[in-house]
């Protein structure tokens, strides 16, 4: 069977490669994209959105636990497990199929199976058919990447558990060890833990969620423990001896070794980039710890050669992959192609309470050389956040002292993940810190925090 030729071809149908696809089709180029397993990768069937599916049903939960605060009655509160993980598999469902949809509608060819790339601008599949055989200018991997597995610590879906098993499990962990506290990590301990389970989280750092602002990982530090789980900072599992029904960790903390007992552990301690198997050292692919040696333009150095998202390096998150995916798209079609900035990229986490952030830390701005002006706000000094009945939070922002440039913001409470795009508006529009504080915020929201958070950081704030 003749080649079948594109102008480009995508590997790997995640956020960063469908959507590279669908934008490289609207811009006129015939357009391919290969998947192994599932349209919509990782994000779409297991990750990003599945775990909030789970995160809602644990945070309704916790409401209904607290209606008596609310002046409402509730009575014999519980929760059916796997009707919860069947509601975040048919959430999952219904937007891998919209991902189908849209790749049909921009008229991108799909072909299901597994991709190698025997030599430049050629791409080989295996399908179930058999093998085909694609042709393209351009290519673009997008093949993402998969947990991390440290020897000794390997799932096995019995005791030991991926992302994937805990986002299905088989029964309710009583005594849960999370080894991890990145942002899977702590999701998985937050949505256990508001379930009942007795949760302990290690954490190899020096602090919980270690990426964040050292202020916020306090906060949310102090949190979580308050909800019950046990925090084990600076602290390594040596060792799981496996039993029936049990594991032993042998844990690391400060030189010296304990062992507790759990019914079930989550592995979380990272990613690993899926760079095997494509034949990209024989192209002369450089691969760095298991990520594709990339420029500002995704370009690899192999002429007509990308990579994007996870297997491109960190920041590890769905949006930086889908909008690297357009960025390519335009460039490889001439269009005027703007380089994606990591630190213009927001993060965000959905345990209980939320965390987002943009740009630097504290930490970092000052490490970088700026001479900073720090404000902060609390929650409880917000009347929506009060109404809510979520008084909990603080949201924190770093401006440079000589500019008035916004160089980062960071926030922890409720909702956050959806007020922290309005500092990231901010930021890519260039703003000062003037400009944020004559901007008028509607009352009452919990968006009036990052006003007095900017007031604050200028001795102006009124609120607190």
């Amino acid at each position: 069977m003749a080649a079948q030729s594109f102008d480009l071809i995508v590997i790997g149908a995640g956020p960063g490669g469908y959507v590279a696809a669908i934008r490289a089709a609207q811009l006129g180029l015939k357009t391919a994209v290969v998947e192994r397993e599932h349209l919509g990768g990782i994000c779409l069937n297991w990750g990003c959105i599945p775990t909030k599916a789970l995160l809602r049903s644990a945070e309704v939960f916790h409401l209904m636990e607290r209606a008596k605060d609310f002046g409402l009655s509730a009575d014999k509160i519980g929760y059916d497990l796997d009707a919860v993980v069947k509601r975040s598999r048919g959430v999952a469902k219904q937007l891998t199929s919209g991902v189908g949809h849209l790749l049909k509608k921009n008229k991108v060819t799909v072909v299901m199976g597994e991709a190698t790339i025997p030599s430049k601008g050629k791409v080989t599949v295996k399908t179930d058919k058999g093998t085909e055989e694609l042709t393209a200018k351009n290519i673009i991997l997008a093949t993402g990447a998969r947990a991390r597995e440290l020897p000794g610590l390997e799932a096995d879906g019995d005791l030991v558990w991926t992302y994937k098993h805990a986002l299905q499990p088989a029964r309710m962990p009583k005594k849960l060890l999370v080894i991890g506290s990145g942002a899977i990590g702590i999701e998985f301990a937050s949505f256990y833990n508001t379930l009942g389970a007795d949760t302990t989280v290690v954490e190899v750092m020096d602090r919980v969620l270690p990426v964040e602002d050292a202020e916020i990982s306090a906060f949310a530090k102090k949190s979580f423990v308050k909800q019950g789980m046990k925090i084990m900072e600076k602290s390594m599992v040596k060792q799981l001896d496996r039993g029936k029904g049990k594991v032993t960790a042998h844990i690391e903390t400060g030189g010296k070794v304990e062992k507790h007992d759990f019914d079930t552990v989550i592995s979380a301690v990272g990613i690993v980039g899926n760079v095997e198997n494509l034949g990209l050292e024989a192209l002369g692919v450089k691969i760095d710890r298991t990520h594709v040696v990339t420029d500002a333009y995704c370009r690899t150095g192999v002429d007509g050669l990308y990579a994007i998202g996870d297997i491109a390096g960190a920041p590890w998150l769905a949006h930086k992959a889908s909008h690297e995916g357009v960025m390519v798209a335009e460039f490889i079609a001439g269009k005027h192609a703007h380089p994606v900035k990591p630190e213009s990229i927001a993060g965000c986490t959905y345990c209980h309470p939320q965390v987002a952030s943009v740009g630097y830390t504290e930490a970092k701005a000052k490490e970088l050389g700026f001479d900073v002006k720090v404000g902060r706000f609390p929650f409880i000094g917000n009347g929506k956040a009060i109404a809510l009945g979520e008084p909990e939070g603080m949201i924190k922002t770093v401006f440079d002292a000589k500019t008035g440039e916004l160089l980062g913001a960071h926030m922890v409470g409720a909702e956050v993940t959806e007020l922290i795009q309005g500092y990231v508006v901010g930021r890519q529009l260039e703003t000062t810190e003037e400009d944020l504080m004559n901007t008028v915020f509607p009352h009452p929201t919990l968006s009036e925090m990052m006003h007095e958070s900017v007031l604050d950081a200028y001795g102006r704030v009124i609120h607190m």
